[in-house]
């Protein structure tokens, strides 16, 4: 598999993650994004995996989302 599909791959497992950890804990976009102090408008590209996320508000989101990012990393990396 090429490096850029298996990006896309990883994107895609990573957006599944954050959003069903957000919908777990019953929070809107808006009210993640607020509490990852980041935009709206962020979240939604995130969770459509249009963006590539930076540790830094990774960790935000982990946080936000009552968790830690390593807890997201093995989520995500078990869909894979």
């Amino acid at each position: 598999m090429a490096i850029n599909s298996e990006l896309d791959n990883l994107r895609s497992k990573l957006a599944t993650t954050i959003r069903n950890r957000r919908k777990k804990l019953k929070l809107s976009q808006e009210d993640m994004a607020e509490l990852a102090e980041i935009d709206r408008t962020y979240v939604s590209r995130l969770e459509n995996g249009r963006v590539d996320i930076s540790v830094a508000v990774a960790f935000k989101v982990a946080l936000a989302l009552k968790t830690t990012l390593s807890q997201i990393i093995k989520e995500t990396e078990k869909s894979l």
